[in-house]
């Protein structure tokens, strides 16, 4: 917790609007000051949870990412700026909400949540934000949150839409009552496949803010058995109801999940070894007497920014409809590669399930290569 709950003559006055509300005024504005939030991500959706809940006088802020402020990134993670590029994230937005709000308390987590960790950090803490991007890190966050009777505000964007609710309160659902299992990895694209508008995070990382101070000051209705979901191209809101799964694994009458899995929070490919190579190796094969055949995997408008001289542009999410296309070269060495080596790594996979054995993917992509052998070509 935050400490003294008594409110400090520049607190009156920073907070002065908020406390001028009924369902917050002194009493409401003390909770806040009392309550303590962790903040998993900081990137497009962490961006205004950590300034918007800063901003409202959230006393105990924890903020988690191992992830490094990239160019790519400033489009839609506001918490950071150009002069934090190559800092780890959680420096920077450390550095940004205490210059906001030095009334509270920061402390920046730089490491990845994980079913070692998860347990005994969110149990730390009064309500847990999701502000990740992959589907093993929401099953972990909903799952520790439910073993340790922490609230969950999610939230998540691709394109042009977006999605909040709030799981793991009170006899509500849980994450898996919605998706009781992860879909397959192939079917799961990121941000840096299907794209992202960069105030959709803005729009959906505010409601979530939303949520979480409704539940810490015990006001409104918290998207409790509701997903609120927006389309910002059409600017609609939609409302689904979720119903609590009596036969779900984790908060059902006989639930089967009642420990944390380190397969949780695993990042590997669909459990498939993947060979890979580094960015020098694939250099030496490529000037070597029988050069592989290189395959992108990227989209196409990736291609045009910068390219490592592909033999075929094949987008994965084509791929598993086009692979006939690479049929004449089953035989041959391929390397497939993308921008990070994720996208790239499932495409290895798919290959590797049409028997295409020789196929390996080249290790951290187009940044391990600007990284390693050329740092002239430019690393979007």
């Amino acid at each position: 917790m935050a400490g003294a709950t008594s409110l400090t003559y520049q607190e009156l006055r920073r907070y002065s609007r908020q406390l001028a509300l009924n369902e917050v005024g002194l009493g409401g504005q003390q909770k806040l000051k009392q309550a303590s939030v962790l903040i998993v991500g900081a990137g497009g959706l962490g961006s205004p949870l950590a300034l918007y809940l800063a901003a409202a006088g959230v006393g105990q802020l924890g903020i988690m990412d191992d992830d490094r402020v990239e160019l790519s990134n400033l489009h839609r993670q506001v918490l950071h700026s150009t002069s934090s590029l190559g800092q780890r994230k959680v420096v920077s937005a450390h550095a940004r909400v205490r210059n906001l709000n030095p009334e509270i308390a920061v402390e920046a987590l730089p490491y990845r949540l994980s079913a070692a960790n998860a347990l005994e950090i969110v149990d730390r803490f009064d309500i847990v934000a999701d502000g990740t991007d992959t589907f093993n890190a929401r099953y972990l966050i909903n799952d520790a949150c439910k073993l340790t009777g922490t609230p969950n505000v999610y939230g998540s964007i691709y394109q042009f839409e977006g999605q909040v609710s709030v799981f793991c309160l009170e006899e509500g659902p849980c994450y898996r009552c919605l998706y009781p299992t992860p879909p397959p990895d192939h079917l799961v694209p990121s941000c840096a496949e299907g794209g992202v508008l960069g105030v959709l995070p803005g729009i959906i990382g505010c409601l979530q803010a939303a949520e979480v101070l409704k539940v810490l000051l015990g006001v409104g209705s918290p998207l409790v058995g509701r997903m609120l979901v927006m389309d910002v191209l059409g600017t609609t809101f939609q409302e689904l109801t979720i119903r609590r799964d009596p036969d779900c694994a984790l908060c059902g009458r006989a639930p089967s999940i009642v420990e944390l899995h380190a397969s949780e929070a695993s990042c590997a490919i669909g459990g498939v070894a993947l060979l890979e190579i580094s960015a020098q190796s694939f250099r030496r094969m490529r000037e070597g007497p029988t050069p592989p055949l290189v395959l992108d995997v990227r989209n196409a408008y990736e291609a045009e920014i910068v390219s490592l001289g592909a033999d075929m542009l094949i987008p994965l999410a084509e791929l598993r409809v086009r692979v006939h296309e690479l049929m004449p070269y089953r035989e041959r060495k391929i390397v497939a590669y993308c921008r990070s080596g994720v996208r790239s790594g499932k495409a290895v996979r798919m290959l590797l399930d049409a028997g295409f054995a020789h196929a390996v993917n080249l290790a951290g992509g187009i940044l391990a290569w600007h990284r390693e052998v050329d740092p002239d070509l430019p690393a979007y």
